[in-house]
């Protein structure tokens, strides 16, 4: 049952985050960044997806994505509706993987150290739903500001 709400708060974050990226005006909003604000919504979103992709499909789905961490944050201006499809692939991934994971592997050990510690699977899948929640905070503040600038 924990896996399974798990699922689905990753499903409606992700759904959301695909609703963020598709209200932006313009696809040069998306890449804007001033002052103290160094992450694009698009650099947010692409590290987003190569971070579930990467921890969720990957490591608890055995598929065969691999991660350039660098480029999520070094790439710009990948259109709009490209981020789109991809942000539909990765509920796609997330959403079959933890399909397919009981409870009762929720208090096996992630196999990858992220942290200085190990943990389990559970409290590292709890570790990135807030993960998404946070990085989708902040590309909803984003969208406001730069919908208001300009």
């Amino acid at each position: 049952m924990i896996v399974q709400e798990l699922r689905k708060v990753f499903i409606k974050d992700l759904e959301k985050l695909k609703e963020e990226i598709s209200l932006y005006k313009d696809e040069l909003s998306l890449w804007k960044v001033e002052k103290e604000i160094t992450n694009s919504a698009g650099n947010l979103c692409l590290h987003l997806v190569g971070n579930l992709k990467h921890f969720i499909g990957a490591t608890m789905g055995k598929t065969d994505y691999v991660r350039n961490r660098d480029q999520e944050f070094s790439l710009k201006n990948v259109p709009q509706k490209e981020l789109v499809r991809m942000v539909e692939e990765t509920i796609d991934v997330v959403g079959n993987v933890l399909s397919n994971v009981k409870d009762e592997q929720l208090k096996e050990e992630y196999p990858l150290l992220v942290f200085k510690e190990k943990t389990s699977k559970g409290y590292f899948l709890f570790h990135l739903v807030g993960h998404l929640g946070y990085h989708l905070g902040q590309i909803n503040y984003h969208r406001r500001l730069v919908v208001v600038k300009y």
